[in-house]
């Protein structure tokens, strides 16, 4: 039954990411309220925020700690059923009700904004540092937002990005995320505006990706992701975090928090990225694939 599990979650839920954990660690950091509590372990900066199934605890949460606010499932990825910010209590009632049509047990957290970081983190080395945008388009003075985002996929097609990085969307959540800036389609910006189309930073729904050089992270923020690694004896994880000021600055000079631990990266996301030059990761490959790992195939 737990082959057949890990089949079905890997084929449907996880497919193309890495297995190089054995099941104990994945099991010790499968939600996010077991990777806020190692981070909490080792003095590292997390959002505050709980986990609930009653909503009434999240509306008591937002009570004492105010809006902006964040709501996603305890187990998932990929921006699946994350909504933010959140600033009102009719966006936080809405929004609890669609993270659990992805998970009963939802995590409610105060909000960030920032620069958003993906950092894998190997028993070998820093493998990889991403820097992941929600979809925008950058004004040229001329073409108007719905040509913008035409020739954004143009250039996306010509890279062959895809099925990673996906064509931005003309969708209702990107008419809707306009309006509320008080633009639309038809918008001119002006040259060198950058306009985000919305939050999300899934790349399904148009998100881009940044390779950054991993030679920026300080020494000490290096000391700290091999810190978590270690504390899950783990082959490789991806660490999720967002920082006010960048990747560059040591994370206790900056406002930032660590949002997640992922025990079975996506690893395609780092070979051919919208902005930056990809890394050859091939030795990186040869070590994680020469591991032994006898019951990976469980969930």
């Amino acid at each position: 039954m737990r082959h057949f599990l890990h089949w079905f979650l890997s084929r449907f839920f996880l497919s193309g990411c890495s297995d190089y954990n054995p099941l104990s660690v994945r099991r010790a950091c499968r939600s996010k309220a077991q990777a806020r509590q190692a981070f909490a372990d080792n003095n590292l900066p997390y959002a505050q925020g709980c986990k609930f199934f009653n909503p009434v605890k999240a509306f008591d949460f937002a009570k004492k700690q105010g809006f902006p606010l964040v709501i996603k499932p305890n187990v998932g990825g990929f921006s699946r059923g994350a909504y933010f910010p959140i600033e009102t209590k009719n966006q936080l009632f809405k929004a609890i009700i669609g993270a659990k049509k992805f998970w009963p047990v939802s995590i409610i957290e105060k909000y960030l904004l920032g620069k958003n970081y993906r950092v894998v983190m190997t028993k070998f080395g820093v493998m990889s540092v991403l820097r992941r945008y929600p979809p925008f388009v950058i004004g040229d003075g001329k073409l108007a937002i719905n040509a913008l985002i035409d020739a954004e996929n143009t250039i996306r097609q010509r890279l062959k990005l895809s099925p990673i990085t996906q064509p931005i969307p003309k969708n209702s959540a990107i008419k809707k995320h306009l309006k509320q800036q008080k633009m639309s389609l038809d918008f001119v910006p002006d040259f060198g505006n950058k306009i985000y189309l919305q939050h999300k930073i899934s790349l399904k729904l148009g998100g881009s990706i940044e390779l950054i050089d991993k030679q920026k992270l300080s020494k000490k923020n290096k000391q700290k992701l091999k810190q978590i690694l270690d504390f899950f004896d783990a082959n490789i994880l991806g660490i999720d975090v967002i920082c006010e000021s960048g990747i560059e600055v040591d994370f206790d000079k900056q406002n930032c928090i660590f949002l997640e631990l992922n025990s079975r990266p996506f690893l395609p996301l780092h070979d051919n990225p919208r902005y930056g030059k990809s890394d050859d990761l091939s030795d990186f490959y040869q070590q994680l694939n020469e591991l032994e790992i006898t019951d990976n195939a469980k969930y």
